[in-house]
């Protein structure tokens, strides 16, 4: 016999041997047989590897090494080893060598752990087992097995036999236990037996049990056993057999007694071949069904209990205790499990096939009972797997996978295999069903049954396509629609598995990422309507259906609490690996948790969010359902308790589904759905949730608080507004915003969204508002309107043009069948008329290809033309018929269908964008650290900007040309003006600016600059006075109606509008060009006592500036009424609207001063009831008080008449709301410093050009006002009104040297009017209280005599047309300004006296140090301006914000709380020296004055505006100078010697600053002789001669210039 070993193998052992030996083994023991060749050849192999180590040519170690490996190759392999063994211990025992005999029990020895005890005694001799130590002593092993072998073998049972015979039984055995492999059948065994019986006398009850007993032993015998049985059964009574196997059951009945599987599979068969009924054989089998249901019953207790532990907070102490009392009990669970027949029964029957038999004895259990046994779940699923073999095998298996088949069940009776989806419904679903959440046992079968599902989509979808088509061609055919029903019926089987079967399974799966995919495969052919219903039968009642389950869900419900306490932004990592791992099994639960957790705390969003990268796809799916549950919730209340805002936990959901649907690819068609069906319910709350998605997937953001840089930028092309125009820089949208467009088209969205939310908007006012708050119904308003400009613009930008043109109907349409209110419907149609002529004018530019711009004009009109016909058609449905009569359908549609995009090019927004790159550029080129590649990188991505950006400039360029081209030609048919001008304003506001300039930021811009474009095109019948008139007019009814966002925007529309009209009243030579000979300026000057006819005349310079004050007056008065009504609506706009025209308005100081008083009455009254309104009022008071270093007397806004010289001074009274309040200020400031420009002839016309540059310069700075009351613009004002006001302060800075020294701390509260010391404001808020209620009266007592003094003038002066309003108000203002005059002369000179010794602080610092030199002025002061001023402390705390920005104001501002400390007496002494001293010094002054103005007409040319350092130092110590002087120019004055001060003080006003120079020597010496420390004053007068020898020039060359301007 050929040795299997080769002598090579054995020498090259470490080499190659081995792996041959293993290779050889592998390939031998692929059959895993008995009776085989390869059987014996690995018997051979083993021995002869064996023999090589006996011999000594192989090592012990390497022999046992190479077995350890082969040892799994087949189940038998340790038995195999065990006869080689067997065969080499007889072997060596006979030799003589000790040797081999030595190597031979080494090698067992070193093999014993791979081979059991138990066969090596079995095959071993009792010495080589006592060499080995597997027993004690040979001998006493020997007498025992022979014990054993007489008691089995010769021992005679007793019976008591009676009449029977043993031979007969003997003889019976060895008949059926013969081979029966031969010719041998049943029916002639059973002669055989008959005869047996007859001839020993046996008892066929007893043979018939010894018949049972065989088969049982001789299994694979059925084909002979069940005929035999069929056969005998005739001979027997028909309950025989089943009384035989129920005694045979009972036998096995005692506690201990386990039932063989053989029996159980014997009555399988014979219940199969209905030789026995089911009914009678239960009856005998344990345990009772009542015992079952008790049992299932104790074990929902028991989950439940284990459900209440987890729930329950435990101290750690009581947890061990509790944890070892647990494991107790599980060990004893374990110990003992009872044996249950019925379901040994079961799980034979479902091993043979017989379905009918095994699902009725379930149905006798609770559901779910049986399958809840490993075996039986294991039984059931591999019947499920014969079952759907062939249909799997065609339909199921994925490509390129083999998988293994599955061969059929021997047994005839088994249910048939099947072959198509229609058989499964028949017995598989069936099967699946019992199986329930225990398909989980088999992973493999749960694939195979997802797949089928696939398939069968897969073929419906085809099939459905199939059957529609062929139902169209023939609507007779019976069978198609029988096809149909049977697919319907089909689906709806599949869901029910996936319901019943496939998801909880999934639920017990530990973490099985694989299935999960696996299910989405199917999942995702299904409508996400049939998807959510699934998920919420999961989520809402699967898991209360098993014990199994709802343990499960509680120990999800606690990990998920572990893994959340943990989750931070650091380890999002880690946890998010967690939560992925939970998610596979149990995503409804653990996602309802996380839910629930964000909605309590809205800082987990951005952790969970980062979190969720590791879900599988149906998990995606799941968390979309689990979110609109969540905010479908019923339960939950939408609002807060105030019933004013919306509660906090829908807008966490609302971020976090904006988050999360961007970031993840998540199916948004539900979320959408959701929305759109509340909006049908006329629910708006659930807007926040669109909102928030478009903005975070569309990169489009919809605030309010835009800055003006921002909206600049929002009116340029899409790349501008990308960069420029939204606060966050939102990259990467284009994925995210590509997936939320094709959701809105696949399910028809788009559309139906837009009308919803703009039908709605309405909905929100008259259907849902009924009971609410009104702040609430304007938050809800605002939240649908806002949304509504976010979709739509949404759509505009993303939509192809033919999508778009495709889904919006035409105007008509949607205004009189869509019910659409006319802005939205416009603000829909708007992108689709820009398309169609963009795309209209290409077509023509390609069919003639003519270069020059004017052929492009022509193409471009002609194509407008052919696109808006229709559209002028369309709208004269809109509105009555007499609406055309005043403004032509044209003009409506041109005015509806433009945008800001067609008017105007932001070149400055582009060149900021520009630059900013460039910037980024040269970042990215300094940046040494960045790897050159990336560098590159970067560079490149910012120059492609770059050149975007500047061809999109290009490109906007020659379309606002194009554009007002056609304009220009459109113009005269316009406005046809059928009836009056006033009409047809009146129209023009009605249904166009009013509408359109509150619906969005841009819209209100747009607005301003039509009205001002219809302005400059000289548009026949139009009138701009009238129109600007009726703007400003009565804003009270538009500002109460809006809601507040409506507010800011029509804030923003009046702002550009004012900014016009400033622009206008600014300077006369603007006025002339831009209105002179405009015809809407054309208007008709009536004197008040002539009746002759009246001619229309153009408009001068001078009365637009009387009707600019008086528009300024319309809106003061406006404005306080609605801040005086008390009404919440009305008090919010109204600060909003005033918040935004900030930059315009007021100018006037008497009409800001009302408003400040009004705002501060606010401030004080609000605080505690209404928060809100108070932080309005707050924020809106300290920026009105950073402007007021800008305002302007009356007398210097409009030119008014001189009232009578010896008038005695009144208080400022015109605007609504009395006398006495903190001052605001305006931009027009400089005139007033110099001189009273009215009086002086000769100074007249440079004072307008003053106001021209000022203007200039306001113009071009930004507009922006930041929240704590600094403008943005303030400082760049300031500085450059410095500039022009530096002459008059010179002067100023050289009086203040006189004043004596002050505390220290007078200079402490330079810095900041707050620290003062509690007990002294309100020793000093007492006194003004008394005066402030004393002054008024005499005041207007006053006026009233001033009033019929100028009765006669007023008659002969003429007044507009456009102008109704009181005299009397006018005139008061008038008989103010000599009194102010003098008072701003007043105030300069305690102005220069305070700031007598000061130093100058360097720029940016907050000190501004006050000498000593200013008590006794400061003194005197204090109780002036305690009548003056009337102090607030809110007017005190805004100012302190502006510390930084105006860094010495405070000093002066608040000069009027320093402590006296000089006693009354002495400063009457200094009141009388003063005067005298300014006295002489005005009338120097006078003398010089001539000298300067000779001086600096020769330096007149250079008067440019750079300014050295010192001198830019000095200016910016100034800067509050203005703000102090106002503050006191509406007091009444003190005595008869303040007034003569005060004409002394209007004399030297028109001096020059260069008288100051010479005097400054003089001034110096007296304040330092005044003072205490004398030496720090000689420094400080050193310091400010060097400073004038330096600035010398300087000076000249700002009274030149200022000189200029007056």
């Amino acid at each position: 016999m050929a040795t299997m070993l080769p002598a090579e193998w054995i020498k090259n052992w470490e080499k190659g041997g081995r792996n041959e030996f293993l290779q050889l083994c592998r390939a031998l023991s692929e059959d895993k047989s008995h009776d085989s060749l390869s059987f014996r050849d690995i018997q051979q192999a083993l021995y002869e590897l064996s023999s090589h180590v006996v011999r000594g040519n192989l090592k012990n170690e390497q022999a046992s090494g190479v077995l350890a490996d082969i040892i799994e190759f087949r189940e038998d392999m340790p038995s195999i080893l065990a006869d080689a063994f067997c065969i080499l211990d007889i072997e060596t025992s006979c030799l003589e060598e000790k040797t081999k005999r030595d190597c031979f029990t080494q090698l067992v020895l070193s093999c014993l752990y791979l081979v059991s005890d138990t066969v090596l005694k079995e095959r071993l001799d009792p010495e080589t087992l006592e060499s080995l130590g597997l027993i004690k002593q040979s001998q006493q092993f020997n007498q025992k097995s022979v014990k054993i072998k007489t008691k089995l073998f010769y021992k005679q049972q007793k019976f008591n036999l009676l009449r029977e015979e043993n031979e007969g039984y003997a003889k019976l055995i060895a008949e059926l236990g013969q081979d029966l492999s031969g010719n041998i059948t049943s029916d002639l065994i059973l002669e055989n037996i008959k005869s047996l019986i007859g001839c020993f006398n046996l008892d066929p009850n007893r043979v018939l049990d010894i018949i049972l007993e065989v088969y049982e032993c001789r299994p694979e015998y059925d084909d002979f056993f069940v005929p035999l049985i069929e056969s005998y059964m005739y001979m027997c009574e028909p309950q025989t057999l089943c009384h035989i196997l129920g005694f045979k059951f009972k036998f096995y009945q005692d506690p201990s007694g386990e039932t063989p599987s053989s029996l159980y599979r014997v009555a399988a068969v014979l219940l199969q071949h209905n030789l026995i009924d089911l009914e009678d054989l239960y009856v005998h089998l344990l345990p009772g069904d009542n015992a079952i249901i008790e049992e299932h019953k104790r074990e929902i207790v028991e989950a439940k209990q284990i459900v209440r532990k987890l729930t329950m907070v435990v101290l750690s102490s009581e947890k061990t205790e509790e944890k070892e009392k647990e494991k107790e009990k599980e060990e004893e669970k374990t110990e003992k499990p009872p044996d249950n027949q019925k379901l040994g029964l079961l799980e034979a029957l479902l091993k043979i096939g017989d379905w009918q038999h095994a699902q009725s004895i379930m149905d006798q259990m609770p559901p779910f009972y049986a399958t809840s046994h490993k075996p039986i779940a294991i039984a059931l699923c591999q019947l499920v797997h014969v079952t759907v073999e062939p249909l799997y095998r065609r339909v199921g298996v994925p490509k390129g996978a083999k998988g293994s088949p599955v061969s059929p069940l021997p047994n005839k009776k088994a249910p048939k295999q099947a072959d198509s989806f229609e058989d499964l419904r028949k017995e598989v679903f069936n099967m699946l069903c019992y199986l329930g959440p225990h398909l989980s046992h088999d992973p493999i079968l749960f694939a195979k049954v997802v797949r089928l599902g696939k398939a069968f989509m897969k073929e419906a979808g085809t099939t459905k396509k199939f059957i529609s088509d062929r139902m169209v061609k023939f609507q007779s055919d019976g069978s198609k629609q029988e096809d149909k029903e049977k697919m319907e019926v089909l689906f709806s089987c599949v869901l029910s598995i996936t319901d019943q079967v496939l998801l909880p399974s999934l639920s017990l799966m530990d973490c099985n990422a694989c299935m999960s995919e696996e299910l989405w495969g199917m999942f995702k052919t299904f409508p996400y309507q049939y998807r959510y219903r699934l998920y919420g039968q999961w989520k809402n009642e699967t898991y209360n259906s098993h014990p199994l389950l709802v343990k499960v869900k509680a120990q999800t419900i606690d990990r998920a609490k572990y893994i959340m306490k943990r989750l931070t932004k650091e380890n999002v990592k880690p946890s998010g690996r967690q939560i992925g791992k939970l998610s596979h099994a149990n995503p409804t639960i653990l996602f309802d948790y996380i839910l629930s957790q964000i909605q309590k705390y809205d800082n987990l969003i951005t952790p969970v969010v980062d979190s969720l990268k590791y879900l599988t796809s149906l998990n995606y799916d799941v968390l979309a359902y689990c979110i609109i549950e969540a905010l479908a919730n019923p339960e939950k209340e939408r609002m807060k308790h105030d019933d004013t805002t919306i509660s906090s936990w829908l807008q966490s959901l609302a971020s976090f589904c904006g988050a999360v649907f961007r970031k993840y690819p998540i199916e948004l068609a539900g979320l959408l759905q959701y929305v759109a069906n509340q909006l049908k319910a006329g629910k708006s709350f659930d807007l926040l949730i669109l909102k928030e998605v478009v903005q975070k997937m569309a990169g489009i953001e919809i605030t309010e608080e835009m800055t003006m840089e921002q909206l600049e930028a929002m009116t340029g092309g899409e790349q501008l507004k990308a960069e420029g125009g939204y606060f966050g820089q939102i990259r990467n949208t284009k994925k995210s915003s590509q997936r939320l467009k094709d959701a809105l088209l696949d399910h028809d969205l788009a559309l139906p969204l837009c009308l919803l939310m703009a039908q709605q908007r309405n909905g929100v006012i008259f259907q849902e508002g009924g009971e609410k708050h009104l702040k609430l119904v304007g938050k809800l308003y605002d939240q649908c309107h806002d949304t509504l400009v976010q979709f739509g613009g949404f759509l505009a930008s993303n939509l192809s043009t033919e999508d778009y043109i495709k889904r919006v109907p035409s105007i008509d349409v949607l205004c009189n069948e869509f019910h659409t209110p006319h802005d939205a419907a416009f603000f829909l149609s708007r992108p689709m008329y820009a398309h169609q002529i963009s795309s209209k004018y290409d077509e023509l530019k390609k069919a003639e290809k003519g270069n020059k711009q004017q052929h492009k004009v022509h193409k471009y009109i002609t194509a407008c033309e052919l696109v808006m016909a229709p559209v002028h058609e369309a709208v004269i449905s809109l509105h009555p018929p007499k609406v055309w009569d005043d403004i032509s359908p044209q003009f409506y549609a041109t005015f509806w269908s433009l945008t800001m995009y067609d008017l105007a090019v932001p070149h400055s927004s582009y060149d900021r964008e520009v630059n900013k790159l460039k910037v980024q550029m040269k970042a990215i080129d300094d940046n040494q650290e960045m790897p050159p590649n990336k560098k590159k990188k970067e560079k490149e991505r910012c120059t492609a900007l770059q050149d975007k950006l500047l061809e999109e400039e290009k490109k906007q360029l020659e379309h606002v040309q194009r554009v007002l081209q056609r304009l220009k030609l459109e113009k005269d048919n316009w406005l046809l003006a059928k009836s009056t001008k006033n009409e047809t304003i009146t129209k023009f506001l009605q249904l166009c600016i009013f509408p359109r300039c509150i619906f969005s930021a841009i819209d209100a811009v747009y607005c301003a600059h039509f009205v001002e474009l219809v302005h400059q095109q000289k548009t026949p019948n139009f009138s701009t006075l009238l129109c600007y008139d009726r703007v400003f007019s009565d804003i009270i009814y538009t500002v109460a109606s809006c809601t507040e966002n409506e507010a800011s925007r029509y804030g923003r529309f009046l702002c550009c509008m004012l900014e016009t009209v400033t622009r206008w009243h600014s300077d006369r030579v603007i006025y002339e060009k831009e209105c002179g000979n405009y015809p809407g300026f054309l208007t008709i000057l009536r004197a008040t006592g002539f009746d002759g006819g009246n001619k229309a005349d153009q408009l001068d310079y001078e009365n637009f500036r009387h009707v600019v004050h008086k528009w300024h007056y319309k809106l003061t008065k406006a404005s306080v009424h609605c801040l005086e009504t008390g009404e919440y609506t009305h008090i919010r706009n109204i600060l909003i609207v005033l918040t935004k025209i900030l930059p315009w308005y007021p100018k006037v100081l008497n009409l800001g001063q009302a408003l400040e008083r009004r705002v501060h009455k606010i401030c004080q009254e609000e605080k505690e009831k209404r928060p809100d309104l108070y932080a309005l009022a707050m924020g809106y008071s300290g920026q009105l008080k950073s402007r007021k270093p800008f305002m302007i007397p009356e007398n210097e806004f409009h030119h008014k008449d001189p009232p009578a010289r010896n008038a005695v001074a009144a208080t400022v009274q015109n605007g609504p709301g009395g006398a006495g309040m903190p001052t605001s200020l305006t931009i027009n400031t400089a005139k007033l410093e110099e001189s009273t420009a009215e009086e002086t002839d000769k100074l007249k016309e440079k004072s307008q050009g003053t106001v021209k540059v000022i203007n200039k310069t306001v113009n071009a700075t930004p507009k922006v006002t930041t929240s704590n009351g600094n403008s943005a613009s303030n400082s760049k004002i300031i500085k450059e009104k410095d500039d022009k006001e530096k002459s008059g302060k010179e002067k100023d800075k050289e009086k203040k040297e006189k004043i004596p020294a002050t505390t220290p701390e007078a200079k402490a509260l330079g810095k900041d009017g707050k620290d003062k010391p509690k007990e002294e404001r309100a020793n000093k808020d007492d006194k003004p209280r008394e005066i402030k209620e004393k002054t008024p009266k005499s005041d207007k007592e006053k006026e009233k005599a001033k009033k019929e003094e100028k009765a006669s003038k007023e008659e002969k002066s003429k007044t507009i047309v456009t102008t109704i309003e009181s005299k009397s108000v006018a005139e008061k203002e008038r008989e103010k300004e000599p009194s102010r005059e003098k008072d701003v002369a007043k105030d300069m000179k305690s102005k220069e006296n305070t700031k007598g010794g000061e130093k100058i602080p360097v720029a940016g610092s907050l000190k501004s140090p006050v000498p000593r030199s200013e008590t006794s002025e400061s003194e005197r002061e204090q109780k002036r301006r305690k009548v003056d001023i009337h102090s607030s402390p809110s007017h005190s705390s805004t100012v302190k914000d502006n510390l930084n920005e105006l860094k010495d104001s405070s000093t002066k501002h608040y000069i009027n709380h320093t402590t006296p400390t000089l006693s009354k007496s002495k400063e009457r002494e200094v009141d009388k020296k003063d005067l005298d001293k300014s006295r002489e010094r005005s009338r120097e002054r006078e003398k010089k004055e001539e000298k300067d103005r000779k001086d600096r007409k020769r330096d007149h040319s250079n008067s440019d505006r750079e300014v050295p350092q010192d001198s830019t130092k000095r200016r910016k110590e100034e800067n509050g100078t203005s703000s102090s002087k106002h503050s006191k120019s509406e007091s009444p004055s003190d005595s008869p010697r303040s007034n003569e001060k005060e004409r002394e003080k209007s004399k030297s006003k028109s001096s020059g600053k260069e008288k100051g120079d010479s005097i400054k020597a003089e001034k110096m010496e007296k304040s330092s002789s005044g003072s205490k420390k004398e030496s720090r004053h000689d420094k400080e007068k050193e310091k400010k001669e060097k400073r004038d020898s330096t600035g010398g020039k300087e000076e000249k060359k700002h009274h030149k210039s200022s000189e200029k301007h007056r």
